[in-house]
């Protein structure tokens, strides 16, 4: 019974720590990292070809210092569990040593959606790729959050599939 009560202690203290990181400093808005010039609409037959045309873009748009080491650090951490979180929807990811500022690549399946073992077996047709640096966790977990209460939004969803420019899908974000 005591380590129940130990247990419940911590998870309540995390919770606890987790509210006070996101009240301090500046909000979070999505907007703030996307680019139109990092919009891709994707024409892939797997989830390893999206990977590789969105690192590709994020490579030719200089947001990348290493296009291999960010690579290979995309693929290793779908490894660990897939970044397909349902709802049509991956947000592969990686944070490195030597970035100073997070971005946001998005790449929009104009096909049948991609086989992404995702958490609730659904085809992945919109990718949110987000990369920057590995020493700004919280940072990092606010733009998660902020991203994963927009992507819920099914009309948001729905009208990014339906989308085919890139100011119009950046216009979607707006004030999120």
């Amino acid at each position: 019974m005591a380590i129940l009560a130990r247990i419940n202690h911590q998870i309540v203290d995390s919770i606890t720590d987790l509210k006070k990181l996101f009240k301090k400093g500046e909000s979070v808005a999505i907007s703030n990292y996307l680019d139109e010039r990092l919009v891709l609409f994707l024409n892939a037959d797997t989830r390893d070809e999206a990977l590789d045309q969105l690192v590709s873009l994020l490579a030719k748009s200089g947001k990348l210092k290493d296009s291999h080491v960010f690579h290979d650090a995309i693929l290793e951490r779908e490894k660990i569990v897939s970044t397909g979180i349902g709802l049509g929807v991956a947000i592969p990811h990686a944070k490195l040593q030597g970035y100073d500022k997070f971005f946001i690549a998005i790449g929009i399946q104009t096909k049948k959606g991609i086989e992404w073992n995702a958490l609730d077996n659904s085809p992945v047709r919109l990718i949110f790729m987000i990369g920057g640096p590995e020493n700004k966790q919280t940072e990092y977990l606010k733009i998660l959050s902020h991203l994963t209460m927009a992507i819920k939004n099914e009309e948001r969803r729905k009208k990014l599939l339906k989308t085919y420019d890139a100011k119009d899908v950046i216009a979607l974000f707006a004030g999120c």
